[in-house]
């Protein structure tokens, strides 16, 4: 088996595409905006807003390091390569953990969204959700190890249909309202800071977790064409606009259309409220339900091709089994870190069905999930500002006050966390890392210099 992926195979379309369903804003939307609103009420615009500055700074951060040395492992190949191996190794096992806890949080979601096109009532069974997020997991899984030629195109046909559902229905949202009249008209002081006591800092995790995802695109940069020209590295930075819009868009409706108390408890599946609240009617209802279905399918997509190309990387370079940095001599593809996060991925799922409901599902897994970002970005922002940290000008601004200022907000924010959560969250998420430690090998694998590009 080689031990190199398949270059040229996506273009700067596909990598932005590619970008927006790792944030996933249908899957995002429809799921994580009522915990928002739970937590930061009717501020929760500004929240998105204010938020999205030090995930901009991190995407800045991606670029320039993207540009410097493009890499399947991204943050773990960067971090080790500046701060060493234990750093990396750390940077990377955290996406890897973040990862595998993901196949719990976009699958479930899938059920869901599959019992609300049948019946709605049975959406809230959590042993036949999770039942059903399992079968779309492993059909999505087959999907990868087909190759990544494949995951793109489906990719793009998905994320297109479902950004077209949402600007629909979005349009519809404010027309409604503004013929029919609004539970709330539109205010301004939904981007001030009024934040409830006790609140900001849950609100920045919960928008931490909403915009993660566009990464992948760094990730898939040895397979991205115009290595040269950084395409990878500016696919992630613009594909979190198109995002950031839709956040707001849906964040601002939910406030207008309902009261904050009905808007902040629409977890199962927020755009299937506003459509039917629109007056869309079951079709609204019905591509609501798709939209869901399509974003879960991208983002599960765009999470599972992080892990592997994680994995293949810290395998090619020993720093996991090397048995993971080899490719399959078809596909072109690590078949074999998809076998094992097939595995993983089904045996948490199974164990989250015991979990009493969707909602505590949903909300322990992404608290946790964030515990993870938080590190593994952070890092790579600080990472940025050494490699570019003799450079002048708007260069210097950009590349080193910028990102150490947004890894600085997210690791205080992670650390935060664990003060803050209850212990579920606490052992999955310092746990998992943790964990970790098993599988480190100090000597095991080199320390090639980033530097070496300055």
């Amino acid at each position: 088996m080689s031990t190199k992926l398949k270059a040229d195979s996506l273009s700067f379309f596909e990598s932005i595409i590619m970008g927006v369903a790792g944030s996933a804003p249908g899957f995002s939307i429809a799921v994580a905006i009522a915990g928002l609103l739970a937590t930061a009420g009717s501020v929760s615009p500004n929240a998105i807003l204010i938020f999205a500055v030090p995930m901009l700074g991190i995407a800045v951060a991606y670029k320039g390091l993207s540009h410097r040395m493009p890499h399947a492992g991204a943050a773990y190949e960067w971090t080790k390569s500046v701060f060493g191996g234990f750093f990396g190794y750390f940077s990377g096992w955290a996406l890897l953990i973040a990862a595998l806890v993901f196949m719990v949080t976009g699958s479930v979601p899938l059920g869901t969204a599959v019992l609300q096109l049948f019946d709605p009532s049975l959406a809230t069974n959590v042993w036949l959700t999770t039942s059903i997020g399992a079968l779309w997991f492993v059909a999505i899984g087959l999907v990868l190890i087909a190759g990544i030629e494949l995951t793109s195109k489906i990719q793009v046909v998905m994320s297109s249909i479902e950004l077209g559902i949402l600007f629909i229905i979005s349009i519809a949202a404010f027309v409604h309202s503004g013929t029919h009249g609004a539970v709330s008209a539109f205010s301004w002081s939904w981007f001030g800071f009024h934040y409830p006591a006790g609140s900001f800092a849950p609100s920045a995790l919960s928008v931490v977790f909403l915009y993660w995802g566009w990464d992948v695109t760094s990730n898939l940069a040895e397979e991205t064409k115009g290595q040269e020209q950084n395409l990878a590295g500016r696919g992630g930075f613009f594909s979190i606009f198109a995002t950031i819009a839709s956040f707001v868009a849906f964040t601002v409706a939910a406030l207008m259309m309902f009261s904050l108390k009905d808007a902040s408890g629409f977890s199962d599946n927020l755009i299937y409220h506003v459509a039917i609240a629109a007056g869309l009617g079951k079709i609204g209802g019905y591509a609501a339900a798709l939209a869901l279905i399509l974003s879960s399918v991208a983002t599960l997509e765009t999470t599972m091709l992080q892990f592997s190309r994680t994995l293949f990387a810290m395998g090619r370079d020993h720093a996991l089994p090397s048995y993971f940095g080899q490719v399959h001599e078809k596909t072109i593809t690590p078949v074999r870190t998809m076998y094992l996060l097939l595995i993983l991925g089904l045996a948490l799922i199974v164990i989250s069905s015991f979990l009493p409901s969707i909602a505590a599902i949903l909300n322990d897994s992404v608290a946790a999930i964030a515990i993870q970002v938080c590190y593994y970005y952070g890092l790579a922002g600080l990472v940025c500002a050494w490699v570019y940290r003799k450079s002048t000008g708007f260069t210097f601004v950009e590349y080193v006050i910028f990102p150490t200022l947004s890894a600085i907000a997210l690791i205080g924010l992670g650390i935060y966390a664990i003060t803050t959560y209850n212990m579920i969250v606490n052992v999955v998420g310092i746990g998992g890392l943790a964990i970790g430690i098993v599988f480190y090998r100090p000597k095991g694998y080199g320390r090639p210099s980033l530097m070496a590009a300055e």
